[in-house]
Parts: structure tokens; C-alpha cells; sequence
């Protein structure tokens, strides 16, 4: 389930290069790789965001990186259709765990009045249970039209780390698989080991070994099961929830592992995405 910490991290600088469109039904930011427009695109990437959504910048720079690093088309659809949790509740978290003053703790309760209001209404409509249907008819569409000849990766993060999961569990539309490759960074939602064994596709995770969603006796479990299936699990020491989306680039390890979990991901996409053949 959600915790402070699925919304709680920082806000990144810069701008997003991608634009803004409509496909099957949703709002979507597309990234693409610079260059020339003739370049052939490796393969299509669908981001599945945090809590913050489609339109969080952290999100959007990401899919620029996924895009400019893979040279692959990235999608990053408003699955939670303007549901998303509010980016001021960064800083209502931030304030509800300040404790160095006497105001401090004056202060708290409105603070966690103000984050309740923010984050509830986020949790109430984005259940994966409730949000997982419309999640897989966006890959359905997808992979009927853009991806009928092109390979499709998925990348979760926290909230749209349970729907990857879900979708590499073999989802198919006319006896082909919705996605070919998965990758996850800090997942949330997630039943282990029920989810992880289930799994039919290859799946990258990028786990944080302090991580207070994922703790380490599962982050074990995840790791033993995934022994014998297709991906990779890889322990980021000193990281917490979040890191790959929302980590504070000021500090440099903290920065470092971020952009390590981006190239992970990029990596992975890779090695699954380019062996896919159509013929």
C-alpha cells in the first residue's frame, strides 16, 4: 500500500523537449531522440508513472533521457486521467517530518491535514485494481496500431510499478504479448511473492536496500524467485523509495544511482527490445 514516502522526494530542474498529444483516449507526453526525424526508432517505451503523473516534470525529463539515451519513441499517457497526486504535497511531507522546532511540531497537523487532502483522493481513484483495466487497454491499443510492428517495454515507477508487473505476467491481445520487456524502479503494490512468480516476461528491478515499501527480507524473496526467470534484480546500497524518480540531485551519490537506474533501465531495453522480430 502507499506510504509517506510514495509521496515525498524533489523536484528536478530543467525543461521537457517532448510534446503533448492524444492516443487512444489518454493525454500523453511523447519524447522522441533528437536528431534526425528519419532515424529509424528502436522501439516504443511506455512510462508508468509515480503518483505524480503524467505531467510531473521528474516524469517527463525521464522520458527525454529514455528517448535521447535508447533512441526509442516514450510514452508517458495520464493513466490516472487528472487524478494524480498534487506536486505541493512534496513539500507538505517534507514539513510533517521536520521535528527541529517547537513550530515544527505546532505546525504538523496542519501540514498532515493538507497532505491527507492531496493524497487521498489520489488513492481513492488509482487502486491497481481499478486502474489496471484502463492500463492494459492503453497497451492493447498500442500494440494494435504504433507497436503492431514494433517492440514495447514498460517502465513502472512506485504506483506504475504493480501495473509493469502485471502486464509481464504474459498479458496478450490476439495471442500476442502486450509488452516484451518490463522494467521497475521501487515498486509499490506489489503481492510477494505471488506477483513475481507469475511473471511469464523478461523484468529488470532497480530496488532501494532501504526502502520502506520493498524491504530487504522481500527484496530477497524477489531475488531468489527471479533466479529462475528472465531479468535481473539489482540493490542500490543506501537508496531509499523513490530515488530513481524523485531523488535529490544535489548529492552526488544520490544522483549517480538515479542516473544508474536510467541507464539500467535504458540497458535492459536494450538487450530485450532489439532481439524482437516480427518476421
Amino acid at each position: 500500500m502507499s506510504c509517506p514516502d510514495c509521496f515525498s522526494g524533489h523536484i528536478h530542474e530543467g525543461t521537457p523537449k517532448g510534446s503533448v498529444t492524444t492516443l487512444h483516449g489518454l493525454n500523453v507526453y511523447v519524447a522522441e531522440p533528437s536528431g534526425d526525424p528519419a532515424h529509424e526508432i528502436k522501439g516504443i517505451v511506455v512510462i508508468i508513472p509515480d503518483a505524480f503523473g503524467w505531467d510531473f516534470v521528474n516524469n517527463r525529463l525521464l522520458a527525454d533521457n529514455y528517448a535521447e539515451k535508447g533512441k526509442y519513441k516514450v510514452y508517458l499517457p495520464d493513466f490516472m486521467n487528472g487524478t494524480a497526486a498534487p506536486v505541493w504535497a512534496l513539500d507538505s511531507i517534507k514539513a510533517i517530518m521536520k521535528t527541529g522546532s517547537l513550530y515544527d511540531w505546532i505546525i504538523k497537523p496542519y501540514h498532515i491535514a493538507w497532505a491527507m487532502y492531496g493524497m487521498i483522493p489520489f488513492i481513492i481513484h488509482n487502486r491497481p485494481g481499478k486502474s489496471y483495466p484502463l492500463v492494459k487497454s492503453f497497451f492493447e491499443a498500442l500494440r494494435r496500431n504504433e507497436g503492431a510492428r514494433l517492440p514495447i517495454g514498460a517502465a513502472g515507477f512506485c504506483w506504475g510499478g504493480k501495473h509493469t508487473v502485471l502486464l509481464a505476467r504474459g498479458a496478450e491481445i490476439n495471442g500476442e504479448s502486450l509488452i516484451n520487456a518490463g522494467f521497475t524502479g521501487h515498486p509499490s503494490f506489489l503481492d510477494i511473492p505471488g506477483d513475481i512468480e507469475k511473471l511469464k516476461l523478461p523484468v529488470s528491478f532497480a530496488l532501494g536496500e532501504l526502502d520502506s515499501n520493498i524491504r530487504m527480507p522481500q527484496i530477497q524473496q524477489i531475488q531468489q524467485i527471479m533466479e529462475s526467470k528472465e531479468g535481473e534484480v539489482k540493490v542500490y546500497v543506501g537508496a531509499g523509495h523513490g530515488f530513481c524518480v524523485r531523488a535529490d540531485m544535489a548529492a552526488d551519490n544520490v544522483e549517480r544511482q538515479a542516473v544508474e537506474s536510467e541507464d539500467q533501465a535504458v540497458d535492459f531495453f536494450n538487450r530485450y527490445l532489439t532481439r524482437v522480430s516480427f518476421d
